[in-house]
């Protein structure tokens, strides 16, 4: 076994490997990219997504007010490499990921005129900007419940106009850019319960001319989760109903997330101070890992034909949301650790997508 140097130099790229199966992604916090980053997004991706700069929160903190100087960057970035950009994203259906200029009216909740007035100016002006470099839209972000008898989540857009305001925000966005690719973006769509909602809104959508393209499955998956079932249970489904994927923002967390939001929140002084890898992952830790992300690989290839693009979130270990989220630990969710060099994950995803390399290659 060579250096872990000697190993990046040899390794093959991502997006060479899966040819064209399905294209292979990442999502970007691009503030700060250093030369190593920038040689590893060249040469192993071919579509990218910006983590936040294109968000309503960034684009238009108060109404009227635009600020793009780091979206722009950021096309500006991609562009410079020949890589094809998503835009993400134009509606994010969560009160507090929202500005509250939008779905405020003087001391109450918006109406729903004025609500859909202001998401189809910002929605306008954001995919006016940028239609001749992004490729992709994700159109609406997050508007489905985790649980309960609804399909949408309680929010500002889902009180006043039920889910018409999805149908308008994907009719103003293919009216700004109709040559791009629109996609209903949500996390967790893969498990039993919410997949039902996810089907009751793709349908009710369809029904109604809404053109949405791809379903956008974020994939924040973790260690030992019974994802890889439950995703192909999904496919199915989806594969039935002639739905396009992107599995749109994958990582597999190594330090289990979910008591977080157990129990109402019991849990959480317990687990805020839980840093277990805080001096590095275990060995035995990244092969679990690498299994699953192997194990979710080959699936992802038994439904090529329905999977369009593959994208990470975020570009190695030292960069994830989720060394941040729901609380401050080292986490090692991704293919490449801190140092950028690839990871046991890396060479099981290019087991799969090349099972004729040698160990040469």
């Amino acid at each position: 076994m060579g250096s872990a140097q000697g190993q990046s130099n040899r390794v093959v790229s991502l997006r060479q490997a899966a040819g064209t199966r399905f294209q292979i992604g990442v999502g970007l916090n691009h503030a700060g990219l250093n030369e190593a980053d920038q040689q590893l997004i060249q040469k192993q991706f071919s579509v990218l997504t910006p983590e936040n700069c294109m968000k309503p929160q960034a684009t238009q903190p108060q109404e009227g007010q635009f600020r793009f100087a780091e979206a722009d960057q950021f096309v500006a970035f991609a562009r410079a490499n020949g890589q094809q950009i998503v835009g993400h994203c134009l509606v994010w259906a969560k009160d507090d990921r929202t500005p509250e200029w939008m779905t405020r009216e003087g001391d109450g909740l918006v109406s729903a005129e004025t609500l859909l007035k202001r998401m189809e100016a910002h929605i306008e002006a954001v995919v006016s900007r940028y239609a001749d470099a992004v490729s992709e839209w994700d159109v609406v972000n997050e508007a489905i419940a985790d649980s309960g008898d609804q399909v949408l989540r309680d929010s500002a857009f889902s009180r006043t106009c039920g889910e018409h305001f999805i149908l308008r925000a994907f009719q103003v966005a293919k009216k700004c850019d109709p040559t791009a690719t629109f996609i209903y973006n949500d996390y967790n769509t893969h498990s039993p319960d919410k997949r039902g909602r996810m089907v009751k809104l793709l349908k009710s959508l369809k029904a109604q001319g809404t053109p949405v393209d791809v379903l956008g499955m974020q994939g924040h998956f973790e260690l030992g989760d019974n994802s890889v079932k439950e995703l192909r249970d999904t496919f199915e489904v989806l594969r039935r109903m002639n739905v396009k994927v992107v599995v749109s923002e994958l990582d597999i967390d190594v330090i289990p997330r979910g008591r977080w939001w157990a129990d109402n929140g019991k849990h959480r002084e317990e687990l805020s101070q839980l840093n277990p890898y805080r001096d590095g992952c275990p060995q035995y830790i990244l092969e679990q890992q690498a299994s699953q992300y192997k194990a979710l690989f080959q699936l992802f290839v038994d439904y090529d034909d329905i999977i369009t693009r593959v994208s990470f979130w975020n570009l190695h270990d030292g960069a994830s949301w989720l060394n941040d989220f729901p609380w401050k630990r080292s986490n090692y969710p991704l293919l490449f650790d801190r140092d950028r060099q690839p990871k046991p994950s890396f060479a099981a995803v290019m087991k799969v997508l090349r099972p004729a390399q040698t160990e040469k290659d």
